[in-house]
């Protein structure tokens, strides 16, 4: 499945089930023994296509706390992978946005088929990333946004150690190949107000090594925050980056 478009009931369903990720994330009931409460919003054709377009992230409470996740979103998230595998003629955004969700419910040990229809994704096989890197910088910022679910801690790392401990990924490769650029396409995505996209790369720069210095991520993080915190999608990945930056333990 695609990124949404202008559809106003899917994008409504996706607003409410990132409300329900970001309540989780924040609610501060983080056992690494028990089950979260369940965060989705029902398993009808709607509410898997919402959990398809949130992706990864529907399960970020469990990935960055360690803990497992409500049987419920579990079950939901396999379904939404069956039901929407990237098809043929997917774009490589919507391939990596699947395998990303594969990889964290292999991860978390759910059993969700994970070959794409055309069987050029078997066994969990990364989709090709050797098109992002000769992106310019306004380009690669804008895609790692849309696949800024991959920007994680690996499992069992620390957080606040940064790429050393980033969950592997050829996309997580690039981007810590081009940290100055994401820096750059931050600074540009918060000049222009696109908030969910300085989010997102804020969410990269986190887990990246080399960012510089001067760019004064926190101060940067706590400004998308005050302008467009109240998208949840764009809560969502302040969460995740402020948890990595503050080395919260996982």
């Amino acid at each position: 499945m695609e990124q949404p478009g202008t559809s106003t009931p899917l994008m409504g369903a996706v607003q409410e089930l990132a409300t329900q990720v970001v309540s989780a994330l924040t609610s501060g009931d983080h056992s690494r023994v028990s089950a979260g409460t369940a965060v989705t919003i029902g398993d009808d054709d709607l509410g898997l296509a919402a959990v398809r377009v949130l992706g990864a992230d529907v399960l970020l409470p469990s990935v960055l706390y360690r803990r497992p996740p409500a049987p419920a979103d579990l079950a939901v998230c396999e379904k939404a992978v069956l039901a929407y595998p990237p098809a043929p003629d997917a774009s490589a955004t919507s391939r990596w946005t699947h395998w990303a969700m594969t990889r964290t419910l292999r991860d978390l040990g759910a059993s969700a088929a994970v070959e794409s229809p055309d069987g050029t994704e078997p066994d969990g096989t990364e989709p090709d990333a050797t098109w992002l890197d000769d992106l310019p910088w306004q380009a690669l910022t804008h895609q790692l946004a849309l696949l800024a679910a991959l920007a994680v801690p690996a499992a069992g790392s620390a957080a606040g150690s940064a790429a050393g401990s980033m969950a592997d990924s050829a996309v997580a490769r690039v981007a810590g190949r081009r940290a100055v650029d994401v820096a750059r396409g931050f600074v540009r995505a918060v000049r222009r107000r696109g908030w969910q996209q300085a989010a997102g790369a804020g969410r990269w720069l986190a887990v990246l090594d080399g960012v510089p210095e001067t760019l004064g991520l926190d101060a940067g993080l706590e400004f998308v925050a005050q302008m467009g915190g109240d998208d949840p999608r764009v809560a969502l990945h302040l969460h995740a980056a402020r948890h990595v930056r503050a080395g919260a333990p996982v």
